[in-house]
């Protein structure tokens, strides 16, 4: 019998083995400012961090996108400042927020060439399953898993089971990887995916870009996944090399990631198939990524899917709507653009093509996914198009997919957002999330409301 990608990625990194668990040697260990409390249990201990040379800071989650001084919230500038202060104790590298290249921790890793094809990189953070989309197991962890990685720069895991989704046949030029992943996702459920590595094939998924690869591995989350994972191919060694943690001798490694895809006699414990034909410009309606419907669709009643219909009726009460309104004209509040989900230079330039030469009708953010991405985009006049249609162009952070700094909508509002989340209060008290592709936030901006992208891309500005 085969072996899967993950079969492979798992079986490179096994020290030890019980009967229900294996302890795996870690690659590479992202810290944020969120991280303290496992270095206090290092502290605690009188212990070291073991792999320093392996271990990355980041400044993300809670720093504000607005930068003109110091940081205005004593507990967040607190937590910015122990980061900084436990990097340099231990050795760490760190991007913070004085670094040119600080960002998103899931964009800084790939960007950097930090993560890599065949690695296991782990973070405190359930998004790392975004660098999965190199061809590397990468999965968030907990503050005590963080603390125990510090120390030993070992983890103990169970082996999840395999699942194989295949997506066949070529997207429209409307189709973007996020209307992908929240097409798996309401295909299979919120928990769809829950105790499986998930690996995404087929010819739409390997005629996708790496960004687009990241955040579908990003969504993999939202389907309860413990990670997900692309086999490495030309796209990836195109992507990886010359970065500036690329190996040096890049062909050699380059000839053991290409043998890291799955055989063809491999056997997974679940197959999924979807046709990239039938996939359509999409929008989330409830308080689940797994609520997802396209664009021309209408909101459910709760009798239309009788084995969710408490959890339907309870999502239309908060999210203000009723059964059978049409997704396509319900109007809006505000704009987001970021997030580790949809926040490359990729995503920019979606959302940019569909404003350039057009106001938006509500206010927004735009936040880079890194300080380099903010460069790039600067330099090919991004952020004039976004800045000339009313929105904001801030730094990098985490900013309004977890409601920091301010960066929040108020009670009641309706966000169309490129985050990865709209669970109640993900973006503020009473917020309502609908998630979209950027190209689709970027279409309710400009008709505040959400609409079907379509028109705009082919429509006069």
């Amino acid at each position: 019998m085969g072996l899967t990608l993950f079969d492979k990625l798992w079986q490179s990194h096994v020290i030890a083995e019980r009967e229900s668990d294996a302890l795996l040697f870690v690659d590479r260990h992202f810290v944020h400012e969120g991280s303290f409390h496992a270095f206090d249990k290092v502290r605690a201990r009188g212990e070291r961090v073991a792999r320093p040379d392996l271990t990355f800071g980041v400044a993300d989650h809670y720093v504000p996108t607005r930068r003109e001084g110091p940081i205005a919230e004593p507990e967040i500038r607190r937590m910015v400042d122990d980061l900084r202060a436990n990097c340099a104790e231990h050795g760490i590298h760190l991007f913070g927020l004085d670094d040119p290249r600080q960002g998103i921790v899931h964009v800084v890793g790939p960007e950097q060439g930090i993560a890599l094809p065949g690695l296991m990189i782990v973070c405190g953070d359930s998004h790392t399953a975004t660098q999965g989309a190199l061809g590397a197991y990468a999965f968030g962890i907990g503050a005590t898993e963080v603390s125990h990685v510090l120390m030993t720069q070992t983890l103990w895991q169970t082996k999840p089971k395999r699942m194989r989704v295949t997506v066949d046949g070529v997207l429209s030029d409307a189709v973007a990887a996020k209307d992908v992943a929240l097409s798996i996702i309401a295909k299979i459920g919120a928990d769809g995916a829950a105790g499986h590595a998930v690996e995404y094939a087929g010819s739409a998924i390997r005629g996708l870009s790496m960004e687009g690869r990241m955040t579908l591995c990003n969504m993999t989350i939202e389907a309860g996944g413990r990670c997900g994972m692309v086999a490495p191919d030309e796209t990836t060694l195109a992507y990886v090399r010359e970065r500036p943690y690329a190996p040096a001798d890049f062909d050699r490694a380059a000839a053991d990631w290409l043998a890291l895809a799955s055989d063809a006699g491999a056997v997974f414990d679940r197959e999924i198939r979807l046709d990239a034909d039938a996939i359509a410009p999409s929008v989330t309606w409830g308080t689940s990524p797994e609520d997802t419907l396209p664009i021309t669709a209408t909101v459910p009643a709760p009798s239309d899917l009788p084995a969710r219909a408490d959890h339907v009726a309870d999502a239309l009460s908060y999210m203000g709507l009723t059964a059978g309104m049409p997704l396509d004209g319900l109007a809006i509040d505000r704009v987001f653009i970021g997030s580790c989900t949809n926040a490359r230079l990729e995503d920019l330039r979606a959302a940019a093509q569909i404003l350039h030469g057009r106001k938006a009708k509500v206010p927004g953010i735009v936040s880079p996914g890194s300080s380099i991405v903010k460069a790039q985009a600067e330099a090919e006049g991004l952020d004039r198009t976004f800045t000339a249609a009313g929105l904001e162009w801030r730094e990098s952070g985490c900013s309004m997919c977890v409601g920091m700094n301010g960066d929040r909508g108020a009670p009641g509002e309706r966000v169309a957002s490129t985050t990865n989340r709209n669970f109640r209060g993900r973006q503020g008290r009473g917020v309502r999330t609908h998630l979209m592709s950027p190209a689709m936030v970027a279409a309710a901006a400009v008709a505040g409301a959400i609409t079907d992208v379509r028109p705009l891309m082919r429509g006069p500005r």
